[in-house]
């Protein structure tokens, strides 16, 4: 297995070598420390597995360098790290072609349970950001504690059934965003949660899991 580790602190990059050796499989680094030189690496390895890039360092643009190295290589899944915790910059970060979004704070198990997730096919969001995903602002725990009482018996919220149903479909995150009138990001959002709750890592299990649950009509 192939990683890209992006980050313009040697001392970031040394730790975050010992947690993905933690990877199964034999695993190989290959290390940059601005954007520019990520891209450089990145056409040198077409075969890589994985990119980990941290958004803020020398030559990156936050989000907008995040959409411009998923369309130059749509094949790489992309994980962000980041220092920053903000609800938009996460969900902006999710519609500009991020896999995954990955605090600098989250513990090493969170770490590589994520990148295990991305690896698989799946996304991943922080937590914080899947508990605001139908839109209760920060800083407002009242609205939220009573949104989360209102799921149905397998956990899921209207909306997500909602977006459920359009994966059954065959409709992408894009195809849905622009159904049901929501950012790309925030369906990405809304997509992991589905994974989450169901337990499943892909979209064709979560159309067959929800099918025996009853969920949608039979596949």
């Amino acid at each position: 297995m192939k990683i890209l580790l992006v980050d313009d602190h040697n001392l970031f990059r040394e730790g975050m070598r010992y947690v993905l050796q933690q990877l199964q499989g034999g695993i190989e680094i290959i290390e940059a420390s601005n954007f520019v030189d990520a891209l450089k690496q990145a056409d040198l390895h077409p075969d890589l597995d994985l990119t980990l890039m941290d958004l803020n360092m020398p030559g990156s643009e936050g989000a907008v360098s995040v959409k411009f190295f998923h369309q130059r290589y749509p094949h790489i899944p992309l994980v962000i790290i980041s220092g920053e915790e903000g609800r938009s910059l996460m969900e902006k970060v999710m519609s500009s072609g991020a896999m995954g979004f990955v605090c600098k704070s989250s513990t090493a198990p969170v770490m590589l349970s994520a990148l295990n997730l991305v690896l698989a096919g799946g996304v991943y969001v922080p937590p914080q950001l899947l508990q605001h995903a139908d839109g209760a602002p920060d800083g407002e725990p009242e609205r939220r504690d009573k949104r989360s009482i209102n799921t149905n018996e397998y956990g899921l919220t209207a909306r997500q059934m909602q977006v459920l149903k359009h994966i059954a479909e065959g409709m992408s995150n894009k195809e849905i965003a622009r159904e049901i009138a929501l950012a790309e990001g925030t369906v990405k959002i809304h997509v992991a949660a589905l994974y989450q709750t169901l337990r499943v890592n892909s979209r064709m299990e979560a159309v067959r899991v929800a099918s025996q649950l009853g969920l949608i009509g039979a596949v």
